[in-house]
């Protein structure tokens, strides 16, 4: 009799009680769950980025006029479409934001978030190679006089923050 334990997988057709071995669950039910403390650094990340994301939407919030006048500035879209993302993305923005703390849709959150940081920063660079002024009013009247260098180091340095968290919140589950 062989004392081993194979993947109940394994055993199929031929039968595990003909060959004498114990069989196993299948691979796929085997989760990898890290611990408490390897989670607690990027649990402080989830927040920061969430609290990044959620002071910035609550500032556009407040003036919604003039972050349809930002928008415009890079003369991407028209006035019209300004105006409609004025009014939509800061409320996206405070919706990602508290997904993330509360890991509700945590991916669809990550996701957004992800797309509109890559999005701002691509319209920023074409702005600047088109010789175009923005100033941004993403964190109200501080970022205002920011320089181009800062905006970039700023939207990278979230990016790279969010990029982080996809990779540390990979899971072992199947999609």
């Amino acid at each position: 009799m062989l004392n081993c334990r194979l993947p109940a997988h394994w055993a199929l057709g031929v039968g595990c009680w003909a060959l004498g071995v114990e069989a196993m669950e299948p691979l796929s039910t085997i989760s990898y769950q890290p611990s408490a403390a390897r989670r607690f650094p990027w649990r402080i990340v989830d927040v920061i980025v969430a609290g990044i994301f959620i002071y910035a939407g609550a500032i556009k919030t407040l003036d919604p006029v003039q972050f349809a006048s930002d928008i415009d500035n890079y003369k991407i879209v028209p006035w019209p479409v300004s105006v409609v993302l004025a009014f939509y993305l800061p409320w996206l923005e405070i919706f990602c934001g508290f997904a993330l703390v509360v890991r509700l849709l945590y991916r669809g959150a990550l996701s957004i978030s992800t797309a509109l940081i890559l999005v701002f920063t691509l319209a920023t660079v074409a702005a600047k190679v088109r010789g175009l002024d923005i100033t941004c009013g993403c964190f109200g009247h501080a970022s205002q006089h920011w320089s181009f260098p800062a905006h970039l180091a700023t939207n990278l340095g979230i990016l790279a923050a969010l990029l982080a968290l996809w990779v540390s919140n990979r899971s072992a589950k199947p999609l």
